[in-house]
């Protein structure tokens, strides 16, 4: 795990936010308060300044966030069913320990624990907290044969693969590479009992999908949507509800400035913190409008 740094998420009461993946996830915080207006700006959502945020990391102390932002909930979103950031998904030791923990939680699980055909290494299950947000808990029971997967060092670990809903996967795809200097890892048509519920389709239909990885670190996951997704719905000047912001470092952070920057909602600028340590942080608006925040390595 080289390039992934974070995901962002909204949600509408962060104490309780935080109680929630401290108390069942383990997570613990480790910086919070209001928004500044410099990241507000660097986000494109001057609407979210000065409101409350904090960053939370895993029990294993790796350096890969979760970091929620307080804003309303907006009435028109419905989880897995509208382009942009879809899930963050999430290394545990034994994923039917991992379930038995979130029967007794405020999530909700909406795919139990199955093994995924013609992935015998990766075996997940997904759940909905209570602001939609989508979280897979997986366990990596092997490597694959073109790239690495991390292994859990605590019961449930580091974020390590996020997950973009794409209205046209091969110019996402496309996209990635071009600007970010990513690879194309593998693409696979597979049975998403999740999407199949979410879109109302039969159980054994299957959805498209492809990975993108750098070296043998593998951390994105682009989902082809159906016909009947949507654009995110979003309060003017607010993140997008859900998962909104997908952090990664970039290795040749001054090297790409020419290729992303027309994709730059503001220049870069240094951030202090634990998430940026004074690195310098930039947005790029991608496709169907997707929020990537790239910091220097």
């Amino acid at each position: 795990m080289r390039l992934l740094r974070s995901a962002t998420l909204t949600v509408a009461d962060i104490k309780r936010s935080e109680a929630l993946y401290r108390e069942y996830l383990d997570y613990e915080t480790v910086d919070e308060g209001p928004v500044s207006l410099a990241k507000a700006a660097a986000w494109g959502a001057e609407g979210v300044a000065g409101a409350p945020s904090l960053t939370m990391r895993p029990q294993s102390g790796r350096s890969i966030f979760l970091r929620f932002v307080e804003q309303p909930p907006h009435p028109a979103y419905r989880p897995l069913r509208s382009y942009g950031w879809a899930a963050v998904e999430i290394c545990v030791e034994d994923v039917l320990a991992a379930n038995a923990r979130m029967e007794k939680s405020p999530f909700t699980i909406i795919g139990p624990p199955r093994q995924l055909d013609g992935l015998p290494a990766i075996f997940p299950m997904q759940v909905k907290g209570p602001d939609g947000e989508i979280v897979y808990l997986t366990q990596i029971k092997d490597d694959l044969p073109i790239y690495d997967l991390p292994r859990a060092q605590t019961p449930i670990d580091c974020l390590f693969i996020l997950v973009l809903a794409c209205s046209d996967l091969k110019g996402a795809l496309n996209w990635a590479q071009a600007t970010l200097g990513l690879s194309f890892g593998r693409e696979m048509a597979i049975q998403y009992t999740m999407l199949a519920k979410a879109f109302e389709k039969p159980m054994d239909e299957k959805f498209v999908l492809a990975t993108l990885t750098h070296e043998r670190d593998v951390f994105f996951e682009f989902d082809q949507y159906p016909p009947a997704a949507t654009p995110r719905p979003a309060h003017p000047g607010l993140l997008p509800p859900g998962v909104a912001i997908g952090g990664m470092t970039l290795p040749d952070f001054d090297a790409a400035l020419d290729r992303i920057s027309p994709w730059l909602i503001t220049p870069p600028q240094a951030f202090d913190g634990p998430l940026y340590e004074g690195r310098r942080m930039a947005v790029l608006r991608g496709p169907d409008g997707t929020l990537f925040e790239i910091s220097e390595a």
